[in-house]
């Protein structure tokens, strides 16, 4: 490095300091005019759930008002009104209130205050004690440690929140992790150990209770696992009707034979009893590195963190104050992994891999609807991934929690009946979600391959899909592709015509005919009207 670049590196360096130092001036600025700081409440003593104190101890949740005293079970004396049994209520549910958060409302932190010490994380350390676990626990043992955002279980954990607040579910409760190690080896990959090759789970999540049990046991750290993997067996109605049509064969490792059903009467179902399949899967949810997301997206950091804050009404805020904890978990959905076959082959290049990346459409992969492909294309991939570890090879299909190309189901309804009542055409396809969404998807498969390095994936065979989004977010990645193919057109219900035909015309992958802008007009959906008998 030359000298004038040294200099600029070191300047560029102060820079950024400086920035830092600012947010927290800035942050600390606003704060000013909230409340002052106020001592301890002691918490009121009960027989209900355990929480914690300031220093540490434990005290009793008062209990929920359905669990009324005999004093409130009794009729009320002449001298006791509603209002004061409502304020007996409100102070009952106050008493709660402070039991659960003895201290005032923290809303933020600061780098630099007192006591705050974030637990060492070096993302993209190949040494889990380097690198270090995710702790965005709020609780006494790990409040002052903590090195992340957000909390555990993405979308869930405000399903969590409200369980805490009715009482059914102890703050303190300490997960038990015993015999909850995976049954499918998925080990660690170079990639885990490059910070731009991961940045939106974390690697280690699986492994969490074994590499930071010191953590967990002598620190009394709160640290979760954010991965789950399992085995199971798998049935679905189309692949039963596939193996009775002989297109996929029953061999006693992937594919098996299940079991005789019985009839209402208790007695054993003369029925073909179908097949089922041998699968190893995955749960992730969202544990994102920061600097590598916004890296990813070609934005600043201090830009995502903002627009995180921002759009999010103001859920998070330390995203602002906190510039030096460089980790977040996001309340999106999670990801599922399949696996069909042996998992170990995923690393090895000379296996034949079948991948299809299926981003999630409740209306058509758990109910049919016929509008759109989802269904029969995740379906035909999985036939195909069976068949492909039947050829000694392995098959994966990754579920992403992205309904409605990331927009939600609200919006994709709502553009449903734009087309059905505007004329349901192909050339107007995108223009539909457009008008409402103001953008046509928000799924933004930059993110997606992060998947794929975990699992070793370092070339893909076969990819079942269209999409050339996912495509070149793969090759980009360094994910070699060699084969793709498309949904074969029998399989294509008539309604989803119209989403076919526009996904062609603007790049998605196609074997057959090339779709004009012309032949987008001519492509029509059926009105509600023909639906109606």
């Amino acid at each position: 490095m030359s000298v004038s670049d040294a200099v600029l590196t070191q300047i560029l360096s102060q820079l950024e300091n400086l920035s830092v130092q600012q947010q927290t001036l800035q942050a600390k600025l606003d704060s000013l005019t909230s409340a002052s700081a106020s001592p301890p409440l002691q918490p009121a003593t009960s027989s209900a759930v355990p929480i914690p104190t300031g220093d540490g101890s434990f005290s009793r949740l008062p209990p929920l008002r359905a669990a009324a005293s005999p004093s409130m079970s009794s009729p009320p004396s002449s001298t006791h009104t509603p209002l004061d049994a409502y304020a007996d209520a409100a102070a009952k549910e106050k008493a709660r209130e402070k039991a659960l958060y003895p201290s005032r409302v923290i809303l933020t932190t600061y780098p630099d205050q007192t006591g705050i010490k974030p637990y060492p994380l070096v993302w993209g350390a190949a040494d889990p004690q380097v690198r270090g676990p995710v702790i965005p626990s709020r609780l006494p043992s790990s409040i002052k440690q903590r090195n992340a955002i957000g909390a555990h279980s993405g979308s869930y954990s405000i399903y969590r929140a409200l369980a805490i607040a009715l009482g059914t579910l102890s703050p303190t409760h300490k997960p038990s992790y015993a015999l909850t190690e995976p049954p499918v080896p998925i080990p660690p990959q170079p990639s885990w150990s490059d910070p731009s090759k991961i940045v939106s789970f974390d690697p280690w999540g699986h492994l969490a209770p074994q590499v930071f049990r010191r953590e967990i046991e002598e620190l009394g750290l709160d640290v979760r696992p954010s991965i789950a993997v399992t085995k199971a067996h798998i049935k679905l109605s189309e692949i039963d009707v596939a193996a009775r049509k002989g297109e996929i064969v029953v061999d006693g490792k992937v594919v098996l034979k299940s079991r005789q059903g019985v009839n209402e009467d208790g007695s054993e179902s003369t029925e073909d009893p179908g097949v089922e399949l041998n699968v190893s899967k995955a749960a992730v949810e969202p544990v994102w590195y920061l600097p590598g997301v916004a890296a990813r997206f070609g934005i600043s950091e201090p830009l995502l963190r903002r627009a995180l804050f921002e759009d999010t009404g103001g859920m998070y805020p330390e995203l602002i104050t906190r510039p030096d904890v460089k980790v977040f978990l996001p309340p999106i959905g999670n990801l599922t992994v399949y696996i069909f076959g042996n998992p170990a082959y995923m690393s090895d290049e000379t296996k034949e891999l079948t991948l299809r990346v299926h981003d999630e459409c409740n209306g058509s992969d758990v109910f049919g609807s016929d509008i759109c492909t989802c269904k029969p294309y995740l379906t035909f991939a999985i036939e195909e991934c069976v068949r492909g570890a039947q050829r000694g090879g392995v098959g994966v299909v990754v579920y992403f929690r992205k309904e409605g190309r990331a927009l939600g189901e609200v919006t994709k309804y709502l553009v449903y009946n734009l087309r059905k009542r505007g004329g349901d055409s192909a050339d107007k396809y995108f223009r539909s979600t457009e008008v409402i969404a103001g953008v046509k998807d928000m799924r933004f498969q930059a993110l997606m391959p992060d998947v794929l390095h975990w699992l070793g994936i370092r070339r893909i065979h076969n990819m079942v899909s269209m999409s050339d989004m996912k495509y070149n977010a793969i090759v980009q990645a360094g994910i070699p592709i060699e084969r793709r193919y498309d949904i074969p057109a029998h399989l294509i219900p008539p309604d989803s015509r119209v989403e076919i035909d526009a996904k062609i015309a603007a790049g998605y992958f196609t074997s057959g005919k090339k779709v004009t802008a012309e032949d987008l007009v001519k492509t029509v959906g059926r009105t509600w009207e023909e639906t109606e008998h």
